[in-house]
């Protein structure tokens, strides 16, 4: 049992760098090692990182509402376009209406030429 305890230590060293020893490292310097392993880690940053994602995240904000209220002014737009095509549509029938009590026989067209 124990020769499989050592051979299966001896193969995790031959694997790669051991976690615990580079954390143990760290740790004998105390607070200023354990800060920076949180700095490392990335649980602390800089001011200076913090005020640039910040500054991104702001800009990004601001492209998404521009984009927004682009994308509304579009939709009213094309609110509109319909209400107008709508408005032709009635027209014309009014007109095909108007042609037959007249008495004049309109030609209409299906589908589009």
């Amino acid at each position: 049992m124990i020769h499989e305890l050592l051979s299966s230590l001896a193969a995790a060293e031959e694997a790669g760098p051991d976690v615990g020893k580079v954390l143990g490292q760290f740790a004998q310097y105390g607070i200023v090692g354990l800060i920076v392993v949180l700095l490392i880690v990335g649980v602390i940053v800089p001011k200076y990182v913090m005020n640039a994602l910040t500054a991104e995240k702001d800009n990004w904000r601001t492209a998404f509402e521009q984009e927004r209220a682009a994308h509304q002014v579009t939709r009213e737009q094309l609110i509109a376009a319909q209400a107008s095509v709508d408005t032709a549509n009635e027209q014309g029938r009014a007109m095909v209406q108007l042609l037959e009590k007249l008495g004049h026989r309109p030609q209409t067209t299906t589908g589009s030429a």
